[in-house]
C-alpha cells in the first residue's frame, strides 16, 4: 500500500499499531527495569505487556501495512553497516521507512525484549510456581517444583549462597543487553534526525514524515 500524501507535504508512514506498540514497549520496559521486582505485581504485568506487544508486532510484521512489514526494512548486515558508515560521514541516503540500521535495531530489540519477557516468565514459574510457564517449567528435570525466591539469597547447608535460577540469569542478561541496545538506538535516532533534518521521534508519535 502506497504512503498517503497530505496536502502539507507530509506522508503517513507509521500506522497506529506500530506507534502505540512502540510507546507501550518504552513505558513497559522502563517500568519493569526500574522497579526491579518491587512491587512484584507491577514488574510482572509490565513484562506481560512487553510479551504481548512483541508477539503482536511480530505478527504485524508479516500481515501489516507496507512500512510495518519486515520485508520492507530487514536487510543484510552489510547494508546496515554501510548505512551507519555513511550516516557518520554525513552522506547517508534518507529512507522514508526504517533505514537498514534502523531495521536491524528493530529486529534486535524485538529479540532481546522477547527473550527478556520469556525468561522473566520462566523465572516466575521456577521460583514461585506461577505464571503461564508454570506447568512447562515444572516438567523440567532440574526444577524440583516451585521454589520461592526471597531476594535474600538464603544460604544453603554448607553456608554458601544458593544459586539463582538459570532463568533469572538469562532474564537479567537479556534485560541489560536490551538497555544497551536502547541507548545505541537513541544515539542513532538523534544522529539520523540531525543528518536528515527531521525529528524521527516525533514521527513515531504523529505517524507522519516529510515526503
Amino acid at each position: 500500500m502506497a504512503d498517503a500524501t497530505h496536502s502539507t507535504g507530509m506522508i503517513r508512514v507509521w500506522d497506529p499499531l506500530v506507534r502505540i506498540g512502540h510507546w507501550v514497549l518504552v513505558v513497559a520496559f522502563a517500568t519493569a527495569y526500574l522497579t526491579e521486582g518491587e512491587p512484584e505485581w507491577l514488574h510482572v504485568w509490565a513484562g506481560y505487556a512487553i510479551a504481548a506487544t512483541v508477539a503482536l508486532r511480530l505478527l504485524w510484521g508479516v500481515i501489516g501495512p507496507q512500512r510495518a512489514r519486515f520485508s520492507d526494512f530487514v536487510t543484510g548486515p552489510g547494508r546496515a553497516v554501510a548505512y551507519l558508515r555513511d550516516l557518520i560521514a554525513g552522506r547517508a541516503e534518507r529512507h522514508v521507512g526504517h533505514s537498514p540500521a534502523g531495521g536491524a535495531m528493530t529486529v534486535a530489540l524485538l529479540v532481546t525484549l522477547g527473550v527478556t519477557a520469556f525468561a522473566g516468565m520462566g523465572t516466575l514459574a521456577a521460583e514461585e510456581g506461577e505464571g503461564p510457564l508454570a506447568g512447562i517449567v515444572a516438567q523440567i528435570p532440574e526444577t524440583d517444583g516451585p521454589r520461592a525466591y526471597t531476594g535474600d539469597h538464603d544460604e544453603d547447608e554448607h553456608g554458601e549462597h544458593g544459586e539463582e535460577s538459570a532463568w533469572k540469569e538469562v532474564h537479567e542478561v537479556a534485560a541489560n543487553l536490551t538497555l544497551i541496545l536502547i541507548l545505541l538506538h537513541l544515539g542513532g535516532v538523534a544522529l539520523a534526525s540531525a543528518r536528515h533534518g527531521e525529528n524521527l521521534a516525533r514521527s513515531m508519535v504523529t505517524g507522519d514524515k516529510r515526503a
